[in-house]
This record gives structure tokens, C-alpha cells and sequence, in this order.
């Protein structure tokens, strides 16, 4: 007789495991890889990948000052989230020298929010603006996908004004944050660029950003000791 061979050994792929009880039905509890493939599907839906998925605050490296603040500013986000979501300064900017690990204490944040169940949606900037761009013929599609940026709980838009930068591309970016501006809904920003270089690109989408992200800014020196791939 062939044996079935089952993803889940403890559960039997059902998502739950009996747990016998002395004069008493078995009880029903759920089973860890449940609360995994949980995990994974808000994983998809916020568009973070599995190897993105690694990149926690356990596995950030602490190099230098300039990471020790950022991780410790990341943190701080965290911690305080709950008292601030729905206030004027309610989200965080990372900005500054390539490499220094923005990108990973972006998501670090946002695993951390998905965790306690706060719905967070990632936007690759310069992927998504190019798509925006290349449909935006298509009214459907791009009223379907600006709104998906405009409404989530929380977005998290990684390496802002990456690449060439026309006034399309402001445009697009300023309807997004505009929206979540004028109804205070949380940012969490990644950028190689300074304050000032951001405000030189467009003065109202920056000067948004910064004002949410006031309390909760880390601008790292632009220097080549502060870029961790070249250590």
C-alpha cells in the first residue's frame, strides 16, 4: 500500500493537531505551519518575497553609528506605532548613502507590522512607476492601482525617485502621498537621497514626506564607509 506523504507530518496537512484529554473530546489546536502559510499569503499580499522575508531586525548587522540609529530609529517606529498611526507624524524616512541598509530596515518594519496583523502593501518604486506608466492609457488599471497605494493601512515605498525622474513620474508620486497626507495614513520611505536632493526633485511631495516622517528621519552621510557591501 503507497504511503502519503504529507507537506505537514504533525497535522497531516489539515491545520490542526488533537490533542487528547482524559474523559474529555480531543482538543483542537492549530498547527504551526497554519500560522506559517498565514504568514506567507500576508507575505503575498503585501509583495514581499520570500528572500525579502529574511530580512528581519535579527539580521540587520550593526556595522557602525550610522546603522546602530537607523536600527534603533526603526525600532523606536515600532515600538510607538500604536500611539502615533493616526496622527500628523506618523511615519519614518530613510535617506542617504547606497548601500547602508535602508531597504532592509524598511522591511524589517514592515514584517514586524505584518506580524501584528497591520496590513502593509510594499511599492518598488521604480518597478511599479515604469508599470503605472506603460498602462496609463488604461484608466481602469491605473485608477485600480494608484488606489492601491492611496488605501493601504500602510505603504512602504522603497528607493523613492530612483533612476531618471520626469514630471510624469512626480505626478504620480504626488497623487499617491498627497492622498495619504490629507488622511493621515503611515509612510515608511527608503530613499539614496538627502532631504535637500528630495526637495529639489519636488518640493510638495518631500516637504509631505518629511513633516509625516519628522520624528522618525535617518539621513546617512553620504561616504563609502557607510556602504556595508564594500566592507
Amino acid at each position: 500500500m503507497k504511503q502519503t506523504s504529507y507537506k505537514c507530518d504533525k497535522c497531516c496537512d489539515t491545520g490542526w493537531i488533537l490533542i487528547k484529554q482524559e474523559n474529555r473530546q480531543p482538543l483542537a489546536v492549530a498547527c504551526e505551519c497554519r500560522k506559517i502559510e498565514k504568514l506567507k499569503s500576508e507575505w503575498k499580499y503585501s509583495g514581499i518575497n520570500v528572500e525579502q522575508s529574511k530580512l528581519t531586525f535579527a539580521s540587520f548587522v550593526v556595522w557602525n553609528k550610522a546603522s546602530q540609529r537607523m536600527k534603533d530609529t526603526a525600532g523606536a517606529y515600532c515600538t510607538d506605532f500604536d500611539e502615533i498611526r493616526d496622527k500628523r507624524r506618523n511615519s519614518i524616512l530613510l535617506c542617504g548613502q547606497v548601500g547602508s541598509g535602508k531597504t532592509h530596515s524598511s522591511i524589517a518594519i514592515a514584517l514586524n507590522f505584518l506580524k501584528q496583523h497591520i496590513k502593509v502593501v510594499y511599492m518598488p518604486y521604480r518597478d511599479v512607476i515604469t508599470k503605472i506608466k506603460q498602462n496609463m492609457i488604461d484608466e481602469e488599471y491605473y485608477t485600480r492601482t494608484i488606489s492601491k497605494y492611496q488605501l493601504c493601512e500602510v505603504l512602504l515605498i522603497d528607493d523613492l525617485f530612483k533612476g531618471k525622474i520626469n514630471e510624469t513620474d512626480v505626478n504620480i508620486m504626488f497623487e499617491i502621498i498627497n492622498y495619504r497626507y490629507l488622511n493621515f495614513l503611515p509612510i515608511i520611505v527608503s530613499t539614496e537621497f538627502s532631504i535637500d536632493r528630495l526637495l529639489a526633485f519636488d518640493e510638495g511631495v518631500a516637504s509631505r514626506v518629511y513633516e509625516m516622517s519628522k520624528d522618525y528621519v535617518v539621513e546617512i552621510e553620504k561616504d563609502i564607509r557607510n556602504n556595508y557591501r564594500l566592507k
